[in-house]
């Protein structure tokens, strides 16, 4: 035992005096990752103390740790709701239909922009798809509102001039989560087709020049070399897109949405919002998105895990 000790002891050594050797060579390297370690700290796992309001009678007086203990308390009101269940399941369809939606958008966004030949053109389609990334919800729900107006909207505008009566949009609610739903894939197509865009320019031009001289056409050459190449970055933003599966969009069902079509677009953050904060109850919102946290992280373990099972690399 002693042997085997003494024989480990300058492995060991040997590995701390490799680990300062990495630190001075690349020292510039890791001083860079030192603000967004400060912003991970600092705005991501120090506030996680707060989590315990979930348990707690929470007192703005009293303070955090102050607070009586309630155990179960908020998640047993949570699920106890009349509404809860709609709620969750509306939070679900929404979400699923911009997945299902979205999610595919910029990747043919980027293929049809790595596809574009003129240089100036694409830039300039690449800006403007982009743009409305930056614009707030509620600049959009404005915009929204106008545009479908039932009275001075350009769209019923259009509608009544082939003679048909205008349409409620906002207050329809066959139609109110695909309006969430396309204006949510329009508003971030153009940001989340930068990232493929990066993944397709890393791609060999050989593998295209020698698909050329086979014979393949542009869209053989897309599905058989463009979309394999790109196919682990798509691995992970689909991961990523699952963890937050719960997340319908809480600034923009709330900014868009009215009490019509509560039944179909109240999902679990507007609901909390309005029960919730509208009456203090810190403890049972604070559990509410402790639920929706835990489930999200659920989602991506499995996901993670079938993807690699597949082959992938996954997130981890």
């Amino acid at each position: 035992m002693k042997a085997a000790t003494a024989a480990a002891a300058p492995a060991v050594r040997t590995g701390r005096r490799r680990n300062r050797h990495w630190l001075v060579r690349y020292w510039d390297l890791y001083l860079m990752m030192v603000p967004a370690l400060l912003f991970l700290v600092v705005f991501k796992y120090a506030p996680m103390y707060g989590v315990v309001i979930a348990f707690k009678d929470y007192n703005l007086i009293q303070g955090v740790f102050g607070s009586r203990w309630v155990g179960l308390q908020y998640f047993r009101e949570l699920f106890a709701f009349d509404e809860f269940p709609q709620v969750i399941r509306n939070t679900l369809a929404i979400s699923l239909m911009k997945l299902i939606v979205g999610f595919p958008a910029p990747i043919v966004l980027a293929l049809l922009l790595n596809e574009l030949r003129l240089n100036k053109f694409k830039r300039s389609v690449q800006t403007v798809t982009y743009l409305p990334h930056f614009i707030s919800w509620v600049v959009i729900g404005g915009i929204a509102v106008d545009v479908l107006s039932p009275s001075s909207g350009i769209v019923n505008k259009a509608i009544q001039a082939f003679g048909f009566e205008p349409i409620f949009f906002l207050s329809s609610e066959k139609l109110f989560r695909w309006i969430l739903v396309f204006s949510d894939t329009w508003k971030e197509v153009g940001w989340g087709a930068i990232i493929y865009l990066a993944a397709l320019l890393g791609i060999n031009d050989e593998l295209f020049q020698a698909a050329t001289v086979d014979g393949a056409g542009r869209m053989r050459q897309i599905w058989h070399i463009s979309l394999p190449s790109i196919r682990s970055t798509i691995i992970v933003l689909l991961l990523l897109r699952i963890g937050h599966l719960l997340d319908a969009g809480f600034e923009q069902v709330l900014v868009m949405y009215n009490t019509t079509v509560y039944d179909v677009a109240d999902i679990i953050d507007t609901y909390v919002f309005r029960v919730g904060l509208g009456t203090m109850q810190f403890g049972l919102t604070t559990a509410a998105g402790l639920f929706k946290s835990v489930i999200g992280c659920v989602l991506l373990v499995l996901a993670n895990t079938l993807a690699r099972r597949m082959g992938e690399d996954g997130v981890y």
